[in-house]
């Protein structure tokens, strides 16, 4: 490789972070940290309890099945069906909102996205970060705006729970120095940051179930590995010896 060569790729490599800094800046800046934990199965099942009561009725999970979160989260086939079904699906069957995409478009402008991957796509941090910035807004046809994500089309699903935050803008300015609760919910703000918390984590599981798993197989790895050093470190110390003697 050329130093030429090298050198586009630095310069490439620097843009692409660059724009990725940008795109950061403009949705929010910096985020609060999500402290997701997949190996916490109370608020996994929280965060699905959280996700079918609030959530099911605009979007869907294609990607997973209802007997899959069944297993992965420690609940059986009575309780997800109950609790958790709201659409009349089977147990075997992905979770798919049954709002029309027709009456969607209408309402919000556009169909309301697959969350399946969402938090792949823009991180945990993201997405946590999204759900504690709404506030209201009546310039907005929804009545509701976003700090991490301007002038989004999605009204607040959980302003029940968190209560109204009102938006506080530099002087002379339009943008928003902070947010302020002017009006309690049925949770204390710890409490609504642990609930949000709990739904960015169910959410971070449904991106990337296998990541449960793989985890799980890492650790067995690991011992594995160790006691081979440890068996391999004895071996070679029982070999030599005898060369040296």
């Amino acid at each position: 490789m050329t130093k030429r060569h090298f050198s586009s790729i630095v310069l490439a490599l620097g843009l692409l972070l660059g724009s990725s800094i940008q795109v950061a800046a403009a949705e929010g800046g910096e985020l609060p940290s999500a402290g997701t934990n997949l190996r916490d199965q109370a608020s996994l099942q929280r965060g699905a309890k959280l996700f079918f009561n609030y959530c099911v009725g605009c979007h869907s999970l294609k990607y997973m099945r209802y007997s899959r979160m069944a297993g992965d989260l420690g609940l059986t086939e009575q309780e997800v069906m109950q609790n958790l079904d709201f659409t009349g699906s089977k147990f075997n069957d992905p979770v798919i909102s049954h709002m029309p995409k027709a009456s969607a478009s209408k309402w919000f402008g556009k169909a309301p996205p697959d969350l399946s991957l969402e938090v792949r796509a823009r991180t945990a941090d993201w997405v946590y970060g999204y759900l504690n910035s709404f506030y209201l807004d009546p310039s907005r046809p929804v009545g509701w705006n976003n700090t991490v994500f301007p002038n989004a089309s999605m009204p607040f699903p959980l302003w029940e729970l968190q209560g109204m935050q009102t938006a506080v803008k530099k002087p002379g300015s339009d943008e928003v120095e902070k947010l302020e609760l002017s009006k309690p919910g049925k949770l204390t703000p710890a409490q609504y940051q642990q609930a949000t918390r709990d739904l960015t984590n169910f959410l971070e599981y449904v991106s990337e179930p296998a990541a449960m798993q793989r985890e799980h197989y890492g650790i067995w790895v690991l011992l594995f590995l160790a006691v081979y050093t440890l068996l391999a470190y004895m071996l070679k110390k029982e070999y030599w010896k005898d060369v040296h003697e």
